[in-house]
């Protein structure tokens, strides 16, 4: 009897183990995160805009928008740091691959896929018993043990090029000979009725749903192609904008920061840059205006299609049960993309959308077959107040939106009622692994994982932050560096010392105060020459502990960029014409500008 009974006590011991892990699991939050690709900084409205956004106006009124947040200059190396809490050049991805150079490649942490030494923060979360699910663009390595079905995505549809169109199955670039989709590790055939952001969503709302009943929270990665080149969207939301730009992209770069400033996002006063690549709108001739007000319509109608389809998915949380322990996560992989040509319809710069298949034509811009792009006037008021675009260490390539909300924000992590909704306080692209990982109550990975060692992450849980626990993860006197392709920056506390390099930029150092000047106009080297030797030096340690590697003599990203195409994917009758029309043409322009 006595062997009876504690075989009993061991039966019911083990059922409460059980039942007590079931419910860890169930309270343990969903974790959506929504990444828009080449979102500027006042492009949705709780930042400043025009933009219809209704949704992702939702999601910042019940949770906190972050207005002091930076992240990569470009694609591939935000998401490595995203995705691993890990900076993008200790991950293996200093650069796309498609600006690398040879020299460059020879260092193992210069191959621009992410490497095998840091640990995904969808790894971490599957190992913890979340599902995990991706839908959208990837762009971290297409090698098979490369793909997201390999670094800890459950289930997966995923783009791997740097872009891709969003009406069909075709590549935006020659660089590419199609557009490469995968699902679950296999090529994947889009869908006749296809559309980047609804299916995007489709198919992530299809994966969440396969395992709606079991009881497993869910991590749903929904990187979207909007509003990345070729920018396309559906007639009827370029519709709501006929028109709204008809006044140019000065009087809107006004508009957004005075509605910035009355809505708290910005001081009273700041100061704003005029880029040399923003012409002036008065000059233009009629026809112009109205192809240009046009390339905008279109622009806001491809932001206003994803909001509308975040709104899709956040109805079928609601529908089911799931949106009450749903923690949303929603800001771009870095600033507004500012190398569109000027006038797109002219000769020589429509012929590379022509080559491919395209078509720069008013009447249809926007829809199937359409090559569209935004003027470098408009990216200007895409980043309003802030200067320089995405590839430049300007705040307009790295401050972007960042909003973190959802009711487990009140309910389960100690959010209170003087918690902020908005907060400057400094935040960058690592953190977000690291919060995902604390609202889902899993580890970080440390110094090894799975039996070898990895690169444990160095970015900060923002939590705090967001519960009002704390005004800052950062302290004052701590530093972060950046740097892409010898564009290269130190935040420190409220400055930031900053060198953008040609064309756009003069390859010098400066430094500003980014709480009071984001638009980064007053510079203060020379006010403050012992702060600014002190961060000079910081950024040489930064340089050393990141293994930034110099430049090859003569380098610049568009023509290395033009270098690798020729290389690998074009046959000697085409790569000159096709490398002017493609990559260069926009840069003479901006470097002609910039003479005047």
């Amino acid at each position: 009897m006595s062997c009876l009974r504690g075989f009993r006590l061991v039966i019911l011991a083990f059922v409460s183990i059980q039942f007590a892990v079931a419910a860890d699991v169930k309270e343990r939050p969903n974790i959506v995160f929504l990444l828009a690709d080449d979102l500027g900084y006042s492009d949705t409205a709780p930042y400043g805009s025009e933009v219809n956004t209704p949704n992702i106006s939702a999601l910042a009124e019940q949770g906190i928008r972050f207005t002091n947040y930076h992240t990569a200059a470009n694609c591939a190396p935000a998401r490595a740091m995203l995705l691993t809490g890990v900076g993008n050049h200790l991950a293996g991805v200093p650069n796309i691959p498609e600006m690398l150079a040879p020299e460059q490649r020879l260092q193992d942490n210069y191959q621009g896929v992410l490497g095998n030494n840091v640990v995904t923060v969808a790894t971490l979360l599957e190992d913890a018993g979340y599902h995990t699910y991706m839908a959208g663009k990837w762009h971290l390595g297409a090698e098979l043990d490369k793909l997201p079905s390999r670094r800890g995505f459950e289930r997966t549809v995923a783009m791997l090029d740097s872009g891709a169109d969003n009406w069909e199955q075709r590549s935006y670039l020659p660089i590419y000979e199609t557009a490469n989709w995968y699902a679950d590790g296999k090529r994947f055939e889009l869908p006749d009725d296809f559309y980047s952001s609804r299916f995007l969503v489709d198919k992530m709302i299809e994966f969440i749903d396969e395992n709606r009943e079991d009881g497993q929270p869910f991590f749903a990665y929904v990187p979207f192609q909007a509003v990345h080149m070729p920018v396309q969207a559906p007639q009827e939301y370029i519709d709501n904008y006929m028109g709204v730009y008809d006044e140019g992209w000065h009087i809107l770069r006004e508009a957004r920061l005075a509605r910035a400033v009355e809505m708290g996002i910005l001081p009273d006063t700041v100061p704003m840059q005029r880029m040399t690549t923003t012409d002036d709108w008065n000059a233009l001739s009629d026809d112009r205006k109205r192809y240009e007000a046009k390339r905008m319509a279109v622009y806001a109608g491809m932001i206003e299609a994803m909001d509308a389809n975040i709104g899709r998915l956040v109805i079928y949380l609601k529908e089911n049960g799931l949106y009450e322990n749903t923690v949303f996560i929603f800001t771009s992989d870095n600033g507004a993309e500012g190398s569109g040509s000027p006038d797109p319809t002219v000769f020589p710069a429509n012929q590379m959308p022509t080559r491919l298949g395209y078509n720069t034509n008013y009447e249809t811009l926007g829809l199937k077959g359409s090559y569209n792009t935004i003027n470098p006037g408009f990216t200007s008021a895409a980043v309003s107040p802030l200067a320089f675009y995405k590839f430049y260490a300007g705040e307009g390539g790295l401050r972007v939106p960042l909003i973190i909300s959802g009711e487990p924000l009140d309910a389960a992590f100690g959010q209170t009622a003087e918690a902020p909704r908005q907060t400057a306080a400094f935040a960058w692209a690592t953190d977000i692994a690291a919060t995902i990982l604390s609202y889902a109550g899993v580890e970080q990975s440390g110094d090894r994982y799975a039996g070898k060692p990895v690169l444990p992450m160095s970015g900060r849980d923002l939590k705090p932050v967001v519960s009002g626990v704390a005004e800052r993860v950062y302290g004052p006197e701590e530093v972060i560096g950046y740097e892409l392709t010898g564009h290269s920056v130190l935040f420190q506390g409220d400055y930031k010392l900053v060198r953008n390099q040609p064309p756009l930029g003069d390859g010098e150092w400066h430094l500003y105060d980014i709480k009071q000047d984001p638009g980064e106009v007053t510079d203060l080297s020379s006010q403050m020459p012992q702060r600014f030797q002190r961060m000079l030096s910081s950024y040489t340690v930064f340089e050393r502990d990141n293994r930034v590697q110099p430049l090859p003599q003569g380098y610049s990203q568009t023509g290395q960029f033009a270098t690798n195409l020729a290389r690998d994917r074009l046959k000697p009758a085409v790569i000159v014409g096709l490398l002017t029309l493609l990559v260069l043409l926009p840069f003479l322009v901006f470097s002609r500008m910039r003479g005047q």
